[in-house]
């Protein structure tokens, strides 16, 4: 008895006419930050004083972080200038699939990337052996593929969802919170096993991050040199403030799916977990590196 969607219709950032402009001038200047900052971060890791691992990582996070802001903003961009914010079905199913791929891949790569610090503080005599570059690409490829079979199999179960109506989707892009919204099915099956998948992708690579850093810390501990602690800890220092922004935000977005009072306070964090962090990590990691720094200002 209900009609099947063909389409959906997103929603604006703001509802105000007279913002939508300066929305549009702010957003477009944020994501030219967010490609040219983290294309720089591209080309100065690959500078021979740079082949480490941890910026082989690096590179590797930096296109993510391109392919995040480029999966949202080109879309909202054009939502905000034009009266028709329709998206196909299909538009619909690839831009979940994509923003859910890149998201996890993310995660498990910021895992890998603290296990690199970890083998870098506490096992100092055998990095290079252990971090080798098979095993980074193999580290890479293993978020990779974990990413793609998190992101099929909430982007199947989504779309088998009944999806009968409104047309109008609270967000401005396809993200699985608003989508369940318009099932009218009941969802609480999928909520919980939203709950789940959350744990898995977010709080697993977050609880062996912190393992990894309680390892760290407990090492940095036993140096005697003040200087020397100091050196280490700020290698580390950076990582552990993308963690923390990418936990506090995607766990506020995904832990409550179908809370409905929310869905503003939903927007600003996906807005920031989408197209401001992307902007911050070149910041983070180019202010806080010394040596990322030298490269920069000698390439530029």
């Amino acid at each position: 008895n209900h009609t099947l969607l063909t389409g959906f219709v997103l929603s604006a950032l703001s509802s105000r006419p007279d913002l939508q402009q300066l929305l549009f001038f702010t957003i477009c200047l944020v994501y030219s930050m967010t490609v040219i900052g983290n294309l720089l971060i591209c080309m100065v890791t690959v500078h021979p004083a740079l082949h480490m691992p941890m910026y082989f990582f690096l590179r590797v996070l930096s296109l993510l972080d391109i392919s995040t802001a480029t999966v949202v903003v080109p879309k909202m961009l054009v939502n905000l200038l034009s009266e028709d914010r329709s998206i196909s079905y299909l538009g619909c199913v690839t831009q979940l699939y994509c923003v859910v791929f890149l998201a996890a891949t993310e995660w498990y790569l910021l895992a890998a990337m603290a296990y690199d610090r970890y083998v870098a503080v506490c096992s100092p005599l055998r990095y290079s052996a252990i971090m080798s570059s098979r095993a980074c690409l193999s580290l890479v490829l293993l978020s990779c593929c974990s990413g793609q079979v998190v992101s099929v199999v909430q982007t199947a179960w989504v779309f088998t969802l009944s999806l009968c109506g409104p047309r109008r989707i609270n967000y401005f892009f396809c993200d699985i919170p608003p989508l369940i919204t318009l099932s009218c099915t009941d969802t609480s099956l999928y909520e919980r096993q939203l709950i789940s998948a959350t744990v898995l992708v977010i709080f697993t690579p977050f609880c062996l991050i912190l393992l990894s850093y309680t390892c760290i810390i407990s090492s940095i501990l036993k140096i005697s040199s003040a200087e020397s602690r100091h050196k280490t800890f700020s290698t580390c220092s950076s990582h552990l403030t993308v963690v923390t922004l990418y936990c506090a935000s995607g766990t506020l977005i995904y832990l409550q799916p179908k809370s409905g009072n929310s869905h503003d306070a939903k927007k600003i964090l996906a807005l920031i977990y989408t197209t401001v962090i992307p902007t911050l990590n070149p910041l983070i990691y180019s202010l806080r590196n010394k040596e990322v720094k030298e490269v920069l200002i000698r390439v530029m």
